[in-house]
């Protein structure tokens, strides 16, 4: 599995509008070869000013083949429209593939 989080620096004030653009996204990663799952993470209390969009994926491959999708580009065409202010600095974009992978409905 590989994982892809994007930390984005969002100002208090702009939590709110923020969450709403994910609430209300077309949804088309969803569709995407590959795709396992999507998460938009809040900070908790004032641990962080930084959201994280976290996605999981069958492999690399497939996360790359959507960022070169025309459904990527239709996908991110709402955050170029979104106000600077907003932010509270440059997001972080990290990549990991997945170890280990311990769940409570896990049979094994």
């Amino acid at each position: 599995m590989f994982v892809v989080m994007n930390r984005i620096p969002v100002k208090k004030e702009y939590w709110q509008d923020f969450e709403a653009r994910f609430r209300n996204r077309a949804g088309l990663v969803e569709q995407s070869p590959g795709f396992i799952r999507n998460l938009i993470l809040r900070p908790a209390q004032d641990s962080s000013d930084c959201h994280v969009v976290m996605t999981l994926w069958e492999s690399r491959e497939a996360f790359e083949a959507w960022t070169q999708s025309e459904s990527f580009a239709r996908a991110h065409e709402r955050a170029r429209q979104t106000p600077a202010e907003m932010y509270a600095g440059r997001n972080v974009l990290e990549m990991f593939e997945v170890v280990s992978d311990s769940r409570k409905d896990d049979p094994a």
